[in-house]
């Protein structure tokens, strides 16, 4: 019988997808028999709130059309596994940012029709920690944009996490390229973020490691973002990857995951191609709109890292700022990573691919 903890997860990660999303991944993977209830779950509850998400078209339409964005966001981008997840955190205390939440990104369609609700039901049913890193959360937690667009369109990183046996194909087609049509969910879910967040608040913040590939989309409608990249061993990084993709899979899979010998191999492979993808369009950034962190640095020094990047960018604030960073990073203290162990072969096979 699945779990109340099991089932909050799934609903957090993968639940109340749009129906019209769900349908284009069926028609472009096969799910297996095996993963019906994951299934099950994802399409019902997204079925279910369909008449609320065009309620919330037609009440928000207007709004969401006049908002003016800042065109400066700061955009936190680096593989995944390298240290974004803390940065954004710790960035998203300071209450100047505005950016994407739990309380959002699980139902973006709803999340402003029901932001009464939400919230409140979230904090009685979430589970106290993530479930791929037992990382503390909660409803107000920062949250990757590509999670909430993951329930608007299938063009997302997040495909590849629910069809994981053929993860190389959805990362080709969703991440190393983009379309117009992700550029317009992309631009309303960032809209939604605004409306959502933004009461108050006077800067934007996205997070996104899809988005290191994507560069060149970001700056046509924002030329004058801030972009913070994260750096961090190779191996490191992919094999925390490997392991939070078996996790993904279990969680909320389509399929069931592949053998983690070839989840080493494809994600070594994502891993280069994403990087190759940030230095082909490295030159796009401005001068000054770019700072390169190193996840070692960020774990060590946190406040000094964060504090890196108000100066560089001439954020003001910061001493209003530095108190709610240094609570961030308190409790921060409190979890220990587990360390990250392959299985010997795939271990085997990570050093081969990894080695000069």
């Amino acid at each position: 019988m699945l779990s109340l903890r099991v089932l909050s997860d799934r609903l957090v990660a993968a639940g109340f997808i749009r129906p019209s999303v769900l349908l284009r991944g069926l028609q472009l993977s096969r799910p297996a028999f095996s993963r019906w209830p994951v299934s099950l779950l994802i399409g019902l509850t997204g079925l279910l709130v369909e008449p609320l998400a065009w309620l919330q078209t037609l009440l928000f339409r207007r709004r969401l059309r006049r908002i003016q964005l800042p065109q400066d966001p700061v955009v936190v981008i680096g593989h995944w596994r390298s240290g974004t997840t803390f940065l954004h955190q710790l960035l998203a205390s300071d209450p100047a940012w505005t950016t994407a939440r739990n309380s959002l990104t699980v139902a973006p369609q709803v999340a402003l029709l029901l932001q009464p609700l939400l919230p409140p039901l979230m904090r009685a049913l979430m589970t106290s920690v993530r479930p791929i890193d037992a990382v503390p959360w909660s409803e107000n937690d920062p949250q990757e944009d590509e999670m909430g667009i993951a329930r608007l369109t299938m063009d997302t990183n997040m495909a590849g996490m629910a069809f994981p046996q053929v993860y190389p194909f959805h990362f080709r087609r969703s991440v190393l390229q983009s379309t117009a049509a992700f550029e317009r969910h992309w631009l309303r879910f960032t809209r939604l973020t605004w409306l959502h967040d933004g009461a108050g608040r006077t800067r934007l913040l996205i997070k996104n490691s899809a988005h290191t590939a994507r560069v060149a989309m970001v700056l046509r409608h924002f030329p004058k973002a801030r972009f913070v990249l994260m750096r961090r061993e190779q191996e490191d990084s992919i094999r925390s990857l490997v392991q939070v993709k078996q996790k993904l899979a279990d969680l909320v899979g389509l399929q069931p995951a592949p053998d983690v010998r070839i989840q080493v191999e494809e994600t070594v492979v994502s891993h280069q191609q994403l990087l190759q993808a940030f230095e082909a369009s490295r030159s796009l950034i401005p001068d000054g709109q770019l700072l390169e962190l190193d996840y070692n640095e960020l774990v060590d020094m946190p406040l000094n890292t964060v504090k890196r990047i108000y100066d560089r960018f001439h954020l003001t604030g910061w001493e209003k700022a530095r108190g709610p960073i240094e609570a961030r990073i308190t409790q921060a203290r409190h979890y220990r990573a587990a360390a990250v162990q392959l299985p010997v072969e795939a271990e085997q096979r990570l050093q081969e691919l990894v080695s000069p």
